[in-house]
């Protein structure tokens, strides 16, 4: 035993600390090695030198003096501990011929030290290593200087440390090591307890000071103080009875009975003063007297104690009858109270700040890898056999767990609780699917937003319509000005008229007129759709949608008013089969939890009996969570049929099938709801993505239009020359010029040329002219809006014709589906010129030739619609708009 007193120089704070056990020098790798070899082989021996190595230092610097440093020896001990749990579940160690019988570990008391115990088994090694680490904890913990807040935390984590440590060994270890041939008191169950409530004492004994020194409230540290009397009493009260009643010095005895006592005394102070401030001076004066009766009695015994404890006890009983004497002339002169017996009081309240520190983590020796190779094959099987068997219980009892819990699912659905009851009290909800769907509504806009998509489909609409006149009036200006030309020319304009030319770009534009009919049509049966179905899903727009449900009212009259007991019964029943159900969910945890900490390999490796008995007697340990099972599933049983009864009785009462029946026609409201938003939504994106692709493909014809009209300005500059030349008399125009004027092809049709003609072209090859109405980018820019004053005739205008292949599809979307030549071919399915192509010759729409502006757009590149569809809205791959033939 070792003590120590705080350099503040508080007689209070004197401590214990406790010396390591000693043992004699063994030799652990030699007969360790030879077992490897013998059993296993020569070269697994070679393999596993280094951990034979590991194992032999660890032993021989245990066997040394105790290191300087103490936490490298609490580092030594936990270390040499996981590697002996790692050796005795792969080295039988006992005196059987068969096992390892030339180990004999041999251990003194720590506090007697001329009694020793030696045993050819692992417990008490194990056993002993434990009780050592307690003891250096404890040595650490009064190596602080508890004169400052963090010496005195530091050292209460210590001394908690230490009690974990001995609580570990009561728990783990001393039970085995005292079964054998020769044992020391030290490493008993008992010893191993009364040092473990000692620490605690000590670790409650530094919260209390720090307490003191923050300036708690006496009630609070009144409780603390208690609580290090309990701890300390309780220490005592285990060195009262055998086996430790003749094991201890005096000097032990006698600081723990101070100890308890001061402390008790110490409470009694502090309570008195939280007393005094309440004006119950009666209990205060009770309370003061006790203490100071308990001082005094332990003061008759303080042989070997500290002089510092008995000055503290001095001290606070100076405190005492000084607050005491107070107390008496107050109560005499005022309050005139009868002043309690101590007997009569009740017990001072006390409250614990400390408790053991969990060791199964500090010392888990699990993830160590020492001796991993080395499983005995015998062991190995009959692991195998009793985990099969483990499985197969936790198996049948999962299955019947599972069982159970659908059991109740199931009949909880049949019943509709406990909807109902939710119901009548406002809480209400949708199913889950169903409230998923009206979310993914609500999300995407809901039925209010899909005013804005019909606005969209409208600006798409008008914007695919002005592009359509913008390249009419191309057409026509350009067909005006061939006109005027030949009219002032006559027969010396031989140009082709721009008729002859443009029969193919009038026949998409037709087509293209037709499917915007079309489409307007569609346009017009959607918003017809939204506004005869607007009602309906209005009640799509309600947040929260449970709004929309209807309630479960109480009834109007009763004639008995029983209807709140009725319902909290059957309330009362649902929470215990909550709580049945729970428990289901920890009884199949204990289970997994149980075979998890199953560990019967050791068992397995050193039994010497029938493996059968001894799997008999580790699956009994199942037996009792089984029962628990059983009789979990029995009382759900009973209780259902009980919640059946209640329910049909709330079910009257609350006319409950009138609700289901409005609630049920709610439901299918709403599914009817979503059913046709999702219709009018699915027609939207179609549309939408019918006019962007529609853009894209009149955009493109735009674009063939300007080239073919730019092209024809370009020639028409020259042929207005030679015709100059002409009346002048200068008549020298080749017969490449007039092949040239006389050769033009019908747009959409590629015209060839001989390659010698392609090399002797002499007109420059960069443009002279550029019309000032055409812009750089034409496929960039809106056309001007349409004049209802213009006066030309719309050549996209047909009327609708039977069997025209952009009328609706009889099965889906309202919109034209794209047949074949329709007129917005996909971008990657535009002809490029092919490499023989004459450029002499006059371009057709979308060739490039060589009076093209090529920097007005470049090659590859498509107009940007004006409009794109918003990512929420992506219409699928497949429409029902363009179905391909």
């Amino acid at each position: 035993m070792a003590s120590s007193a705080s350099t503040s120089g508080t007689a209070t704070n004197v401590m214990l600390a406790i010396f390591e056990k000693k043992t004699t020098q063994i030799d652990l790798y030699r007969p360790l090695r030879n077992y490897i070899a013998f059993n296993y082989s020569e070269r697994e021996a070679q393999n596993l030198e280094d951990d034979l190595q590991t194992v032999k230092q660890l032993r021989s610097d245990l066997e040394r003096q105790p290191d300087p440093s103490l936490t490298t020896r609490r580092d030594l001990l936990q270390n040499y501990y996981k590697a002996l749990c790692l050796v005795e579940t792969r080295f039988p160690i006992s005196p059987d011929k068969d096992h390892i019988n030339s180990i004999t570990f041999v251990w003194h008391d720590a506090f007697k030290n001329k009694q020793k115990a030696s045993q050819q088994n692992i417990h008490l090694e194990k056993a002993a290593v434990l009780f050592n680490l307690g003891a250096v904890y404890s040595q650490i913990g009064l190596s602080y200087d508890r004169a400052t807040v963090d010496g005195r935390r530091l050292a209460s984590h210590a001394f908690i440390a230490s009690a974990g440590a001995f609580a570990f060994l009561r728990d783990n270890a001393a039970t085995k090591a005292s079964i054998g041939t020769s044992t020391t008191v030290d490493l008993s169950v008992e010893c191993a307890g009364m040092l473990e409530r000692l620490m605690l004492a000590q670790a409650q004994e530094c919260v209390f000071e720090n307490t003191i020194a923050k300036g708690s409230t006496p009630g609070v540290c009144a409780k603390i103080s208690r609580q290090v009397g309990l701890y300390y009493e309780e220490a005592l009260a285990a060195c009262n009875v055998p086996p430790l009643n003749q094991h201890f010095d005096r000097a032990w005895i006698s600081h723990m009975q101070l100890k308890a006592a001061l402390f008790y005394a110490e409470a009694c102070y502090r309570y008195g003063l939280e007393l005094h401030e309440k004006e119950e001076i009666a209990e205060e004066i009770a309370r003061l007297k006790s203490g100071i009766s308990a001082l005094s009695e332990a003061k008759k015994s303080t042989k070997g104690a500290a002089a510092q404890i008995l000055d503290a006890i001095s001290k606070l009983e100076v405190n005492l009858n000084r607050n005491l004497e107070r107390a008496v002339k107050e109560n005499d002169r005022v309050y005139l109270m009868r002043v309690p017996s101590p007997s009569s009081l009740p017990p001072l309240p006390a409250f614990s700040m400390v408790k053991p520190l969990a060791m199964n983590e500090v010392l888990d020796a699990s993830k160590e890898k020492m001796f991993a190779s080395l499983v005995p094959d015998s062991s190995a099987k009959n692991l195998s056999r009793y985990t099969e068997m483990v499985d197969d219980i936790i198996r049948t009892q999962a299955e019947k767990l599972q069982q159970a819990s659908e059991l109740t699912r199931v009949r909880l659905k049949e019943m509709d609780l406990p909807e109902s009851i939710l119901a009548l009290e406002g809480n209400f909800t949708l199913p889950t699917d169903l409230k998923e769907d009206v979310e993914a509504v609500q999300i995407s806009g809901a039925p209010a937003g899909l005013e804005a998509e019909l606005q969209q489909l409208r600006d798409l609409r008008r914007v695919n319509q002005e592009i359509l006149i913008h390249i009419e009036e191309l057409l026509q200006k350009e067909a005006r000005e061939d006109a005027q030309f030949k009219s002032q020319f006559g027969a010396r304009w031989t140009r082709p008229q721009s008729s002859t030319l443009t029969k193919n770009l009038q026949d998409r534009l037709n087509r293209f007129a037709a499917n915007l009919k079309q489409a307007a049509d569609s346009d017009a049966r959607i918003e017809r759709s939204v506004r005869e179905h607007s009602a309906l899903m209005s009640i799509l727009d309600r947040r929260p949608i449970e709004s929309a449900l209807p309630t479960l009212a109480r009834p109007i009259m009763s004639l008995d008013a029983n209807e709140d007991a009725i319902l909290g019964a059957l309330k009362q029943s649902l929470r215990q089969l909550e709580t049945l159900g729970a428990q289901r969910a920890g009884l199949e945890d204990m289970l997994k939890e149980m075979k998890r900490k199953d560990d019967i390999l050791p068992k397995l490796m050193t039994s010497t009996g029938s493996y059968e008995d001894l799997f008999r007697k580790e699956i009994s340990k199942y037996d009792h969570i089984c029962e628990d099972i059983a009789q979990n599933i029995e009382a759900q049983e009973q209780l259902l049929l009980q919640i059946q009864a209640q329910n049909d009785e709330f079910a009257a009462i609350f006319n409950l099938e009138d609700y289901k029946a409005s609630r049920e026609k709610c439901y299918k409201q709403i599914q009817a709801a979503i059913a046709k938003f999702r219709e009018i939504k699915d027609n939207i994106n179609e549309g939408l993505k019918f006019y962007v692709t529609l853009q894209d493909a009149i955009t493109n014809v735009k674009q063939q239009c300007s080239d073919f009209v730019m092209t024809r300005n370009i020639q028409c500059q020259e042929m207005i020359e030679d015709v100059h030349k002409q009346m002048a008399g200068l008549n020298f125009q080749d017969a490449k010029s007039v092949g040239t004027y006389n050769s033009y092809p019908s747009v959409g049709h590629q015209a060839q040329r001989p390659v010698s003609q392609q090399q002797t072209d002499p007109r420059p090859q960069t443009p002279y002219y550029h019309p000032p109405e055409q812009p750089a980018m034409a496929g960039y820019n809106h056309p001007p809006p349409y004049s209802s004053t213009q006066q030309m005739p719309s050549p996209y205008v047909l009327p609708p014709q039977t069997g025209s292949p952009y009328a609706p599809s009889q099965a889906g979307s309202p919109y034209p589906p794209p047949q074949a030549g329709s007129p917005y071919p996909p971008p990657q399915a535009q002809q490029q010129p092919p490499a023989n192509h004459d450029y002499g010759q006059p371009a057709y729409p979308g060739w490039r030739g060589p009076y093209y502006n090529s920097h007005a757009q470049q090659a590859g590149s498509h107009p940007r619609p004006p409009y794109t569809i918003p990512g929420q809205y992506r219409p699928p791959q497949q429409g029902g708009y363009y179905k391909q033939q």
